[in-house]
């Protein structure tokens, strides 16, 4: 989820809460608050606080706090702040900038689950953290340490998924973390999607999950190709992610505000870009969003 900031770059709780329950009516089964969609980096721990409060406060589905830091101690105490808030469970994502061994990965994830009760799910995501989590990593973390109980899989390899999936436990589970490969994934074990233009998208792509799941691949190969336009848009060099998101939850009448820097403002022409994939989506683009006050 977005986090959403006013005209003067404060976070807004109330579009927070209102945007929050948007996502739930439009398809989200969870929502992921403080993640990299949710500019982390950019908010302070208070911040992340009262996000998530807020968040959870608003909805009955899950929300999952993206609590994870490059600093093993930090990321301790945002866990403890998480499970404090109300959020009922952590996504850690591998230490970004550092570059550990696989040995102080294991560690920093261990500790970061031993300081909670709360489920762990590991963020995989080399593009952005510079460094994968190993495949022997991966499986030993999911058999030793109980509340590890799955992956945000955005390392772009679904034979690695593949065998992730073959060798962990029955019940670790693992959630696409790039849409544009999620059926991929979905045919080689993932369970669900951890999203960003599920934004605008969530119940089309809950209806392709579905219809893989019971074995109607050709349906879901359909719902996926009308989404291709929204898995391009969410991001690119001109306008990284969230920035695009934003700017459409803008055009659906959602106060979203615009990002901090360094993400910065949306380039112009972008909610133009975002109107023509809405119109693109036809059937599948979303309904009912409040009008802009």
């Amino acid at each position: 989820m977005v986090s959403p900031f006013d005209q003067d770059g404060r976070l807004d709780l109330d579009a927070a809460r209102t945007l929050a329950r948007w996502l739930v009516d439009h398809g989200s089964d969870g929502l992921v608050v403080a993640g990299s969609t949710g500019e982390a980096t950019a908010l302070s721990d208070d911040e992340k606080a009262d996000l998530w409060r807020a968040v959870a406060e608003a909805v009955t589905v899950p929300v999952v706090a993206g609590a994870g830091t490059a600093d093993t101690r930090h990321s301790i105490e945002l866990s403890r702040l998480a499970e404090d808030a109300g959020a009922a469970g952590i996504l850690a994502v591998t230490p970004y900038y550092a570059r550990p061994s696989q040995a102080g990965l294991a560690g920093h994830f261990r500790a970061i689950a031993e300081s909670t009760r709360l489920p762990v799910l590991l963020y995989d995501i080399p593009v952005r953290s510079g460094r994968k989590i190993a495949h022997d990593t991966l499986v030993r973390l999911a058999r030793d340490v109980p509340n590890i109980v799955g992956v945000k899989d955005a390392a772009g390899d679904p034979a690695a998924s593949a065998r992730l999936v073959a060798e962990a436990p029955a019940d670790f589970e693992l959630y696409s973390g790039d849409d544009s490969l999620t059926l991929p994934l979905l045919a080689v074990g993932a369970c669900g999607l951890i999203g960003v233009a599920t934004h605008w998208v969530g119940r089309a792509a809950g209806r392709m999950i579905a219809a893989f799941a019971a074995g109607d691949v050709v349906t879901a190969r359909q719902i996926n190709a009308r989404l291709v336009p929204s898995w391009s848009f969410e991001t690119g060099d001109l306008a990284p992610n969230p920035v695009p998101a934003k700017a459409m939850m803008r055009v659906l009448g959602l106060p979203v505000g615009q990002c901090r820097l360094p993400m910065g403002e949306a380039p112009d022409g972008l909610e133009d870009t975002a109107r023509l994939v809405l119109a693109q989506l036809g059937e599948e683009a979303p309904v009912g969003a409040p009008a802009v006050g």
